[in-house]
């Protein structure tokens, strides 16, 4: 199982910031998120052991949060030192595919999108949104979309 902190650095290396493509804290929160949630619906195992929070700006993964908290709503850089991991076929489609699909909004409408699902609306300020409840919300979502 991968880090969270192994996902965000992946999807910080997605970004073109010279096409004018960046990534905030909060946008890689709710990536990190809909990350979580695809690979638990389509693999049944976590992505990522860290715990997702309920926080007011939608789900969080605090470790993640506070290491790029010093950024404020500036873009996110990856610093020389880190180092893009190699993933699986599986991890790798996954993030892939969050990213084209999630990737192409905004920090804000993320937020907006996040605070509209049931994970985080029916988990209580600040406490850890259940693996579980992501999960099963998600596959729901895999389910309704094959059903169009």
């Amino acid at each position: 199982m991968r880090r969270a902190n192994d996902v965000a650095i992946y999807f910080l290396s997605l970004s073109d910031t010279q096409e004018g493509e960046f990534i905030s804290n909060l946008k890689l929160q709710k990536l990190l998120y809909y990350a979580q949630g695809v690979h638990l619906a389509l693999h049944n195992t976590q992505l990522f052991n860290e715990n997702i929070e309920a926080w007011a700006h939608g789900p969080v993964v605090p470790e993640v949060y506070r290491k790029y908290k010093t950024y404020g709503d500036n873009p996110l850089h990856l610093q020389d030192t880190e180092e893009v991991l190699n993933f699986s076929t599986n991890e790798q489609e996954v993030l892939d595919e969050v990213y084209q699909v999630y990737g192409q909004f905004s920090a804000w409408k993320l937020r907006e999108m996040t605070h509209d699902e049931d994970p985080w609306k029916n988990t209580p300020q600040s406490a850890v949104i259940s693996p579980k409840i992501i999960q099963d919300y998600f596959k729901m979502l895999i389910i309704d979309d094959e059903e169009v």
